[in-house]
């Protein structure tokens, strides 16, 4: 079939001859990693996204996520492909192999990404916050939480949320007012509601960790006064067995293009039986979340490459094969044969812009990935400050600019 995800030949440029990302194995860290491993993971990231996500995309669009009876169910067909992708270790892939990754550069990972996205990017949204939420828990949890939690989301059998936004409490966060009530065990009830929660209910997992910000009594208002807290769908009893956590979904949104994505309204503690367990330290919440949402930036960034290299390969193929008009050469020629509307300069300077723009977005995409990278295996910490500052300017432009554009 026609290319009609992803430009593999640019996107090898960019790897290999733009950021030459090859000689990233001459590091200790990747040693164990050559060029030729990183063309076998994007291959069959690539035939993955185009044999099991692709075909699955305008079916779940039209079926749609189903809210019946308090209940979320995805479209039937997300169930392979999600069992496939956690199956292969893709969720993970450029984590490190102590906590179930494959420890390949972030890079790497990013161009994999880029097709699973560009195929499915209603699906794409459920393990791409579950691994979000797994990152906190690795920089922030304890070893306990760690052992409950990371590795079931690392490995995608359970999913992962972050819950920031409220009824009254979108942009401006600091006026939230979820609760989080001390408990004598030293955890916290929570009370409040969530809206605007992708993955925040359905069935492709056991159970859903929630990251969600609330104010401990007596905090400081405003954001300063915000901690996080990890709360579990379904809850560990004394006996490990798994316990409802009072935790229910109110409604979901319908959002233009991703019918197959459950964006939810979440209710927190309605019976006074939501526990949540502080993650980090108290009132260091948005300090805490803004890892994750860092992270979200970049993958939103690369929603609009993904979907905007979609389209324009599509609109090529399309220009290659539609018959219409005639050559401009041959315009006073009645006899003249119609020609594909790749040949009228208009659609030409169309696509041209298309193409121009998707290239650019994703040398950007990849650069961020690449400095991210370069900042993990700085060997100073002058060199570590420099490409870590990179990433801190790049992010932003990476989401606005990708998701403007895409």
């Amino acid at each position: 079939m026609p290319q009609l995800l992803v430009d593999q030949r640019d996107v090898k440029f960019i790897l290999y001859e733009q950021l030459q990302v090859q000689k990233l194995c001459e590091h200790p860290r990747f040693s164990e990693y050559s060029q030729d491993m990183f063309d076998m993971v994007i291959e069959q990231a690539r035939k993955l996204a185009e044999n099991e996500f692709y075909p699955a995309n305008r079916i779940g669009d039209r079926e749609g996520v189903k809210f019946e009876d308090g209940e979320v169910k995805v479209p039937e067909c997300y169930h392979k492909p999600y069992r496939l992708y956690c199956e292969g270790g893709w969720l993970s892939i450029s984590d490190p192999i102590e906590v179930g990754g494959q420890g390949f550069p972030f890079i790497i990972g990013n161009a994999a990404i880029e097709f699973f996205s560009a195929a499915n990017w209603s699906l794409m949204m459920y393990p791409g916050l579950t691994h979000g939420a797994a990152r906190l828990l690795e920089k922030y949890g304890t070893p306990e939480q760690q052992e409950l939690y990371m590795y079931k989301l690392f490995s995608g059998e359970w999913g992962g949320t972050m819950c920031l936004t409220e009824p009254n409490a979108g942009t401006d966060v600091g006026a939230l007012t979820t609760k989080a009530i001390r408990r004598p065990d030293g955890n916290f009830n929570i009370v409040g509601q969530k809206i605007f929660i992708s993955s925040g209910a359905h069935n492709l997992t056991e159970n859903i960790v929630h990251m969600v910000l609330a104010r401990i009594e007596g905090a400081p208002k405003g954001t300063k006064g915000i901690s996080i807290f990890i709360v579990p769908r379904l809850r560990y009893a004394e006996d490990g067995s798994l316990v409802d956590n009072d935790v229910v979904c109110t409604n979901v949104e319908e959002k233009l293009g991703i019918h197959g994505s459950a964006t939810c309204g979440l209710s927190f503690g309605d019976n006074d039986n939501c526990i949540g367990y502080l993650l980090g330290e108290e009132n260091r919440g948005m300090r805490i979340m803004f890892d994750m949402m860092n992270e979200a930036r970049h993958f939103v960034g690369m929603q609009g490459l993904a979907l905007g290299s979609a389209a324009y390969l599509h609109a090529l193929n399309y220009a290659k094969e539609r018959l219409q008009g005639v050559h401009f050469t041959q315009l006073k020629n009645p006899e003249a044969p119609r020609v594909p509307i790749i040949e009228h300069p208009d659609v030409r300077r169309m696509l041209m812009f298309m193409k121009s723009t998707i290239e650019g977005i994703r040398a950007l995409l990849y650069y961020a990935a690449y400095c991210m990278d370069r900042a993990a295996i700085a060997e100073s910490e002058e060199e570590r400050d420099k490409f870590q500052g990179y990433v801190d300017i790049l992010i932003p432009v990476c989401k606005a600019y990708g998701s403007d554009m895409g």
